[in-house]
C-alpha cells in the first residue's frame, strides 16, 4: 500500500509531513540565524518591537525553530517559551540556548498545547516569525496565541510580505515558478498580504493591528511584521 501522508500543523519554520504516523522533519541543522544576515536583521526587529512594549517579562515564541530568536529575547532579560514540533530544531536550541531564563517545550501548534503549560501564566507577548505561512490553518497560531496571552497582551507575526506590486513585478520578471517552487518538501503554502493578515488577526479577538515591513524597498518588501493587542 502507498504511504499515508497528510499536511500537519506541526511544522513550525519547516514543513513536516506524516508518513506512516512517522513525523519526517526538514530542516535545522545548525544553531544561528537561518538565512545569515537576512534573518539576523529581521530578529532584532522583533527584539526591538518588544522590548518596546509595556510590562513586558514573559515571552512565548510559537514555532521557535533552532531557538535563536528566543534566546535573542533571552538576552535582554525576558523569560522565554520557545515552541516547535521539530525535534531537529529544539535539540538545537536546547543544546545552544537553553537557560534559566529560556526554556523550550516541543508541541504542535494547537489549542491542546495550552495544556503543556502553566495554567497559572499567560503570556505578556506571542512571537512568531515565519510560522504561520507553512499552517494549513493558519487561524490556528492566531487562536492559540490569544488563548496564551493575558487580556491586554501583545501578538508580534510576522511573515514573507505579498501585495498587488510586488506580485505584479513576480509576474512581469517570470519569477513566479522560482518564488513558488513546488519542488522541495514544505514550504509555504500561504501568502499574504497586509489586508489579509490584518483580517485574520481582528477576527480572532486582537485590536490596533499596525505593520512594519522588512527588506528591498516599499511595496517589493520582503517581510511585513503585524503587531496587535488582545482584546482586554
Amino acid at each position: 500500500m502507498p504511504d499515508e501522508r497528510r499536511f500537519t500543523n506541526k511544522p513550525y519554520g519547516v514543513f513536516t509531513t506524516i508518513v506512516n504516523g512517522d513525523y519526517r522533519d526538514y530542516g535545522y541543522t545548525a544553531p544561528g540565524p537561518g538565512n545569515a544576515n537576512v534573518d539576523r536583521l529581521l530578529a532584532e526587529r522583533f527584539v526591538d518591537f518588544t522590548r518596546h512594549l509595556n510590562d513586558v517579562e514573559y515571552v512565548c515564541d510559537l514555532g521557535c525553530g533552532n531557538g535563536y530568536l528566543a534566546s535573542r529575547l533571552g538576552a535582554f532579560g525576558l523569560r522565554v517559551t520557545g515552541i516547535d514540533a521539530s525535534e531537529s530544531g529544539l535539540a538545537i536550541a536546547n543544546q545552544h540556548y537553553a537557560t534559566d531564563k529560556v526554556t523550550f517545550v516541543r508541541a504542535e501548534i494547537g489549542i491542546d498545547l495550552i495544556e503543556l503549560l502553566p495554567r497559572q501564566r499567560h503570556f505578556d507577548v506571542v512571537v512568531s516569525s515565519d510560522v504561520i505561512e507553512h499552517l494549513y490553518r493558519p487561524a490556528v497560531l492566531i487562536e492559540v496565541a490569544a488563548a496564551l496571552l493575558k487580556p491586554g497582551g501583545h501578538l508580534i507575526v510576522g511573515t514573507p510580505y505579498h501585495g498587488y506590486l510586488k506580485n505584479l513585478a513576480i509576474s512581469i520578471l517570470n519569477k513566479w515558478d522560482a518564488h513558488h517552487s513546488v519542488h522541495w518538501d514544505g514550504g509555504h503554502i500561504k501568502f499574504f498580504s497586509e489586508q489579509t493578515l490584518r483580517k485574520l488577526v481582528l477576527q480572532y479577538g486582537f485590536q490596533h493591528a499596525r505593520f512594519n515591513f522588512y527588506g528591498r524597498m516599499p511595496w517589493l518588501w520582503k517581510h511585513m511584521i503585524c503587531v496587535a493587542q488582545k482584546v482586554t
